[in-house]
């Protein structure tokens, strides 16, 4: 090997280890919860979609118990529900909602304060015992925008 070959080896070598680095350092490091829109506004904000398939037999329980409990309960703890929508997937029922959070550690930190609600738990446990199981399954994600994302087409203005 020359001289040449070397050095060759040495900034190959060199530039994988920058690369590496710059790529684990990006790696850990979280995306910021802002996003820049293309029509120069910003949001500081996630939206988190939920959607539970409701057990056949139960729906107008679920939507009574939801209407009637979940939302003033949620609403005590901070959530910002923005809309809900019934829908049907496989001939089964679904319900939808988005709700909308700061960042995701408000987001963990209200669900687990909704979770542990002595009014919740004990409307879950009543209603479960008078009507049986409400949810066959909940899908839950959380959005974060695009920068290129229309946001006043579908999210309330700043």
């Amino acid at each position: 090997m020359t001289l040449d070959h070397r050095w060759l080896h040495g900034a190959a070598f060199a530039a994988l280890v920058l690369v590496t680095t710059l790529a684990n350092a990006t790696a850990a490091t979280p995306a910021p919860e802002v996003a820049e829109h293309d029509d120069g506004t910003r949001s500081a904000s996630i939206q988190q979609l939920r959607i539970y398939r409701v057990h056949p037999g139960n729906e107008q329980a679920f939507h009574d118990r939801f209407r009637d409990h979940a939302l003033r309960i949620m609403a005590r703890h901070g959530f910002d529900v923005l809309a809900t929508w019934e829908t049907e997937s496989e001939g089964l029922t679904e319900f939808a909602y988005l709700l909308e959070w700061p960042d995701t550690e408000t987001m963990q930190a209200r669900w687990a304060d909704f979770m542990a609600d002595e009014e919740w738990a004990a409307i879950k446990r009543e209603t479960g015992q008078r009507h049986g199981r409400f949810v066959d399954g909940i899908e839950d994600r959380t959005l974060r925008p695009t920068p290129y994302s229309p946001r006043s087409r579908f999210l309330p203005a700043d």
